[in-house]
């Protein structure tokens, strides 16, 4: 959430931004919507005055011995107060609806963040790793999977419809064996791993972003206040909600294992095959906590750390800027991590690491106390996959393919599989 006096006082900054992100944001709708609610808040205000001037006149009429007049005032404060109540209500509704309309407005990009209207506009920022060369040509992972009888489609589709897949024996392993992997080694560099409910309340979705607007994505459980989770940035980031934290602890770094769930209401007919894109997956994630002077530093070092992964892997990939026009709505900046498959013969993102600044602070009540003392301030939160697990394993089948049909396993994989060095068909 915006700074509320950054959109009433410099609407005209607002109003840039939402350009710079192609965003159709009711900016103006809000702005009126204030208008009318500090109206009425200006107004309720001066009727209580009056109230409470003309009520200390009645004790003093009735003192003098004016009971008819006294009278009359009781009844016109009565009407008076009937008055107020109404209009309380009328300031309710219109404080709802400023609320409203200012959760629907996205974050301001950060001034190094490239225009751009979608993924046209997105900056390479470094390259890592030489992609594989084969002397055949390389196959995709929705075919390598099937031929080695750890993925499939089909059955997933008897038990739970599109966009779902079953691992069998050693797909199943590897899966495990990545998010155990992944933990491992961002544990090992200090982050403090943390389990958390796979299911949120609305206030978490609310104080991270994805409510109201993007409730179409969710799966909300019917008959509860409670949504699977789209990811461990929801409950990770909500774990201080409403809490103040000293400034000698932060940065605060933390990586969860969760499975996420989406509906992908906005993508039907992209990404329609294999694993790319599906309504349940695993994700190991980053998130971090930090004073606004340090985030963008704590940005470099989350990226990084996501990138560690995808080295110790030996997978090739690249780090990419989002422009405006292609960058979430709670995010300030956010690197793109995407990672070479040779299967499709390009590149595509495995995480996205994003500086909030104090956006999603101001939803979820997130704030800290300065060393030397003074008014508690919003921390700057950040968030980032560290990795999407499934789009890994994609990986690793499609560049570490052989011609035989056989996948050699990365070393860094082999404790967590028994030594296993190869991926060879099942029966």
């Amino acid at each position: 959430m915006l700074n509320r006096e950054l959109w009433r006082n410099h609407p005209e900054v607002v109003a840039k931004a939402l350009q710079m992100r192609r965003s159709e944001a009711p900016l103006e709708e809000l702005r009126q919507a204030d208008e009318r609610f500090r109206r009425l808040q200006a107004e309720l205000d001066g009727k209580k005055a009056e109230l409470n001037r003309r009520s200390r006149e009645v004790g003093s009429l009735f003192a003098a011995g004016k009971r008819e007049e006294g009278e009359a005032l009781r009844r016109s404060l009565a009407e008076l107060s009937k008055s107020i109540a109404e209009l309380e209500k009328e300031l309710a509704a219109a404080r709802s609806e400023v609320e409203r309309l200012e959760l629907l407005l996205p974050n301001i990009p950060h001034a190094s963040v490239p225009e751009g209207e979608d993924e046209r506009g997105n900056r390479v920022e470094r390259v890592w790793g030489e992609p594989p060369r084969f002397d055949f040509e390389p196959r995709a992972h929705w075919d390598l999977g099937p031929a080695l009888g750890i993925l499939d489609f089909e059955r997933a589709g008897k038990i739970a419809g599109a966009r779902f897949a079953v691992l069998w024996g050693q797909g199943a392993a590897l899966e495990r064996a990545l998010i155990t992997f992944m933990l491992d080694l961002h544990r090992s560099r200090g982050w403090r791993e943390v389990y958390v409910p796979f299911l949120v309340n609305r206030d978490c979705l609310v104080g991270t972003g994805q409510l109201p607007k993007f409730a179409e994505d969710l799966f909300h459980v019917e008959g509860t206040d409670f949504f699977l989770v789209p990811t461990a940035e929801v409950p990770v980031t909500n774990l201080h909600r409403g809490e103040i934290l000293e400034e000698e602890s932060l940065p605060r770094r933390y990586c969860a294992y969760t499975p996420c769930f989406r509906a992908e209401a906005g993508s039907y007919g992209r990404d329609v095959r294999g694993l790319i894109r599906q309504h349940q997956f695993d994700k190991v994630e980053l998130v971090h906590l930090a004073t606004p002077e340090t985030s963008y530093q704590e940005l470099e070092v989350l990226t990084g750390e996501a990138e560690e992964v995808l080295k110790a892997l030996g997978l090739p990939y690249r780090v990419v800027t989002l422009c405006t026009g292609d960058m979430g709505f709670s995010a300030a900046k956010t690197y793109d991590l995407e990672v070479w498959l040779p299967g499709q013969g390009c590149y595509r993102e495995i995480s996205s690491c994003s500086n909030c600044e104090d956006f999603q602070a101001r939803r979820a009540d997130l704030k800290y106390r300065p060393k030397g003392g003074g008014k508690a301030q919003y921390l700057h939160t950040l968030n980032g996959s560290g990795l999407a697990v499934g789009r890994t394993l994609i990986a690793i089948l499609e560049n570490y393919q052989r011609a035989d049909g056989t996948v050699v396993i990365p070393e860094a994989l082999r404790p967590y599989l028994g030594g296993q060095e190869l991926l060879a068909p099942e029966t």
